[in-house]
């Protein structure tokens, strides 16, 4: 599997993590979430989660208003839920 915008792919043999790693920054802000092959029961199936939690994050993200260039309170909240519950 190949990395795409805004997800990443790490598999090391050696390493104790394989899966997909979200980031995202808006307005000086960024988002990062670990999403392991182990939790979600493999690669295709950790990818669909991450994908999912992009999109939702996105929504969120692009439709928001600043508060003097930076990202409100009320969006950072929304986008810390929307991560949580993945």
């Amino acid at each position: 599997m190949k990395s795409k915008r805004n997800l990443t792919r790490f598999t090391y043999e050696t390493a104790a993590f394989e899966g997909w790693r979200l980031c995202i920054s808006r307005a000086g802000t960024n988002f990062t979430k670990y999403f392991p092959d182990k939790k979600f029961g493999g690669g295709k199936k950790s990818l669909a989660a991450a994908e999912k939690v992009l999109a939702e994050l996105k929504l969120v993200l692009e439709g928001s208003k600043r508060v003097e260039g930076k990202l409100s309170q009320t969006t950072l909240k929304k986008a810390e839920k929307i991560m949580a519950d993945s």
